[in-house]
């Protein structure tokens, strides 16, 4: 095992780590019939109150997702 492949095992550990805890930040969406039931707000201001922190998790989450991908097909290759 090379310095190199090291390297990438160490990313690929931080890499996931840094995905499940920012999935796990993420707020959950209602859905279904007890959303529709509890009387979910779907307002233009109701959506975007904490879009800030919502979207800067999801754009998170898609660029982890991609490193994670890049590394392990990375690994695969070495």
């Amino acid at each position: 095992m090379g310095v190199f492949e090291t390297i990438l095992i160490v990313l690929e550990a931080l890499c996931s780590l840094a995905l499940i805890v920012v999935v796990l930040l993420q707020s959950g969406k209602e859905a279904g019939l007890s959303g529709a039931l509890a009387g979910a707000s779907d307002s233009y201001l109701s959506k975007n109150k904490s879009g800030g922190l919502d979207q800067m998790l999801a754009t998170s989450t898609k660029w982890i997702a991609i490193a994670w991908i890049l590394l392990t097909l990375a690994l695969s290759l070495v």
